[in-house]
């Protein structure tokens, strides 16, 4: 059986953050391909600049590197980086780079899942196909064989509607721009409904339809026996009563929570990119020298040598 984490994530996210106790902040809005917030706990960290600098599974890579490994392949991300060769990197610059690692993501993830389930190889995705990849051994079994027989069965249901959502032609096979919608809806116009739809699901437990503040907060967070509350959770609060809950009805309803989760004024990667520039910009002349990257190389890219878990091995020729 595929894993099915990277479909059902929003459905498993709530139950699992509640779990265990946590005081990390869970990040709900999704601010651009594969570029989460930054952590509250970790202000001091470049993990997030890292991510977004690089797309996270470069930054993986990067994280093997000796630092003279990961200096000699910025210095060629800068050439490459600055377009008109002028020497000098520019937000407008960095921000399309940023933007461009960030959709490698999503091609890499798509053409990744596009093997697993094409099973017939005629260059489409049906729900057939998908889902007896996903599901079919326990879809004999009616479910019997898992733990949670109820959670899989709306894990089921759940992908059938964003299937049917994402197929905007209604024959049940995905071309692979619908294959990209399914899997990526966040970045798609005609699924960011749903997108919200989905969040509402996911943390909405008296089943009203909205989200109030104790289940916003429950969804971040899960306090620890005899630890004090964050300073984070507190912001959060506040947040939720001040900006988050528009009409002051205690509770967000779907288009507050749109704008909440899919904020439309906001470019993360331009924010991003202005961030770098005045974290390393020493002259302070807006504009990024090569040297001046490389003199702030580990914001930009790292070497923390850490143990991911796999091998990551596979050559990125293009850095």
């Amino acid at each position: 059986m595929k894993s099915l984490i990277p479909l059902c994530l929003l459905a498993l996210c709530a139950s699992l953050a509640l779990s265990k106790p946590t005081s990390e902040k869970k990040d709900r809005v999704h601010h651009s391909i594969d570029l989460g917030e930054r952590d509250p706990e970790d202000q001091k960290g470049f993990q997030f600049d890292h991510n977004a600098f690089l797309g996270k599974e470069t930054a993986k890579t990067f994280d093997q590197l000796t630092p003279e490994e990961s200096k000699e392949r910025l210095g060629k991300i800068v050439d490459r980086i600055d377009r008109n060769k002028d020497g000098l990197v520019t937000a407008e610059e960095l921000t399309a780079w940023i933007k461009r690692a960030q959709n490698r993501y999503i091609d890499e993830n798509v053409n990744k899942n596009w093997k697993d389930y094409d099973s017939n190889q005629d260059g489409r995705v049906s729900w057939d196909e998908y889902k007896n990849a996903t599901y079919g051994y326990y879809l004999g079994e009616e479910f019997n064989d898992v733990a949670d027989k109820e959670a899989y069965k709306k894990m089921l249901k759940r992908d059938e509607r964003r299937f049917k959502m994402a197929d905007k032609d209604g024959d049940l096979i995905a071309t692979r721009e619908e294959f990209t919608a399914f899997l990526h809806p966040e970045e798609f116009d005609y699924m960011k409904k749903l997108v919200v739809t989905e969040t509402i699901e996911d943390i909405d437990k008296d089943g009203d339809g909205m989200v109030d503040l104790k289940e916003y907060i429950s969804d971040m967070y899960t306090p620890e026996e005899g630890q004090p509350e964050p300073d984070w959770v507190r912001n959060e609060k506040e947040q939720f009563r001040d900006f988050r809950d528009a009409n002051k009805d205690g509770k967000m309803d779907h288009s507050e929570i749109e704008r909440w989760i899919l904020p439309a004024d906001y470019d993360h990667a331009e924010s991003e990119a202005k961030h770098l520039i005045h974290e390393s910009d020493v002259d302070q002349d807006d504009k990024l020298t090569k040297q001046e990257i490389l003199d702030n190389w580990n914001m930009f890219v790292g070497s923390q040598v850490t143990n991911y878990g796999e091998d990551l091995t596979r050559k990125h020729d293009e850095l």
